[in-house]
């Protein structure tokens, strides 16, 4: 169906287009200091808002952030409001380069984070989870080590979980992983003579079996590894599997090849500058799907997706107007529903990119068994700086 659309916010109206900033007036003594006989403006921590609505919820996000010190700092106030006007999940954040403090009104929790340089090559890392009715207690707390050659890292969460890496040089590696209330893995990585060639050993802890065994290389992936008899049913008893993914140039394309236990995946894709082709089958259950996309112009583009087995098909026409303007048009059969979208603002980029910093999107969705119930989305983010 058509894209998702990302979490965003009411409805803005666009504003005609602002008049170029002017030059800025010389500096008003009653906002500046002395300093050496002169003056010197004093610069106003640049403060930021930006809203979020989404017609689904439907619920407004705000967030409003102030940088101090010329970046060193920045704190951070967001919330929730219904309709109605209820606020929910008010939250304020201190930010610096090694430590955060993130504090939830509702709960009344405060959540710290921090990083301390112990050493060109050593940094410890830590994080407290406060309750308002309890003594500050740990929750995580990290320390790593790392030179040229040769790297240690030790994390430990909630005294039940412990993650220690060991790296020496970009040939060999072992991972250990445990957890308290479950098993625990250990897993060995070393790099062949080829970099682009590694062969990994891991485990679970105790261990209940063979470990499993995977060669990874420039065109996939093969592994093996022991698991339960699913087919006979019988308890206790275990099979060698086989997975693995290969991948190989072919007829100007690339071919690909998965395995996954008894599942056999051929897929082929062939794609230029104005045409793509991806034929799929599986086996054994002989489902064959392709999907074929056209680029028309730079603006232009249509996407088609057929399912042999079930007849099912979809299709997508895209329009773009320059960069910050773009719709879409589809139809599902599977779900028997066409919609139709307008895109204002980058879809993927960030909303300070955007003209006058907004994104909104508006989507039609038409139902095909019931017209009547048509529905009407849209999200729209905005930023203001100050």
């Amino acid at each position: 169906m058509g894209d998702e659309i990302p979490s965003c916010p009411s409805p803005i109206y666009l504003l005609p287009p602002a008049p170029p900033p002017t030059p800025s007036p010389t500096p008003d003594p009653l906002e500046s200091t002395t300093r050496n006989g002169g003056f010197t403006p004093n610069r106003r921590p640049p403060l930021r808002f930006t809203t979020e609505f989404d017609s689904e919820g439907p619920l407004f996000l705000h967030k409003v952030s102030c940088k101090f010190f010329d970046s060193l700092a920045k704190l951070k106030f967001s919330f929730q409001n219904n309709t109605k006007g209820e606020i929910f999940c008010p939250q304020l954040g201190f930010i610096t380069k090694n430590l955060s403090v993130l504090y939830d009104f509702e709960s009344r929790n405060a959540l710290l984070r921090g990083s301390l340089d112990l050493g060109q090559n050593l940094q410890l890392r830590t994080t407290y989870d406060v309750q308002s009715d309890q003594i500050w207690i740990p929750e995580y707390i990290g320390i790593r080590w790392s030179t040229k050659y040769s790297s240690v890292s030790f994390n430990c969460k909630n005294k039940k979980s412990i993650l220690t890496s060991l790296y020496f040089g970009s040939v060999f590696q072992f991972n250990y992983q445990y957890h308290k209330e479950q098993l625990g893995a250990v897993a060995v990585i070393a790099s062949l003579p080829n970099p682009s060639v590694k062969l990994e050993l891991s485990s679970s802890v105790p261990s209940n079996g063979l470990p499993r065994a995977a060669l990874q290389f420039p065109y996939g992936e093969i592994a093996l590894e022991q698991r339960e008899n699913v087919e006979e049913k019988i308890e206790g008893k275990k099979i060698l599997s086989v997975d693995g993914i290969l991948k190989s140039p072919m007829l100007n394309g690339i071919g690909t090849v998965v395995y996954n236990g008894n599942d056999l995946n051929l897929r082929y894709i062939y794609k230029d500058t104005k045409l793509s082709f991806i034929p799929c089958i599986n086996l054994p259950s002989n489902k064959v799907s392709f999907a074929f996309k056209r680029r028309f112009s730079p603006s232009d583009k249509f996407s088609y997706w057929y399912h042999f087995d079930s007849s099912a098909w979809s299709a997508v026409y895209k329009h773009t107007i320059g960069k910050d303007l773009k719709i879409k048009a589809g139809y599902d059969s599977d779900v028997r529903l066409g919609w139709a979208s307008l895109w204002v603002g980058p879809e993927d980029g960030k909303t300070k990119d955007a003209p006058r910093k907004l994104k909104a999107q508006m989507m039609l969705q038409v139902p095909q068994d019931g017209i009547k119930s048509s529905a009407l989305m849209f999200r729209v983010k905005k930023r203001w700086d100050f």
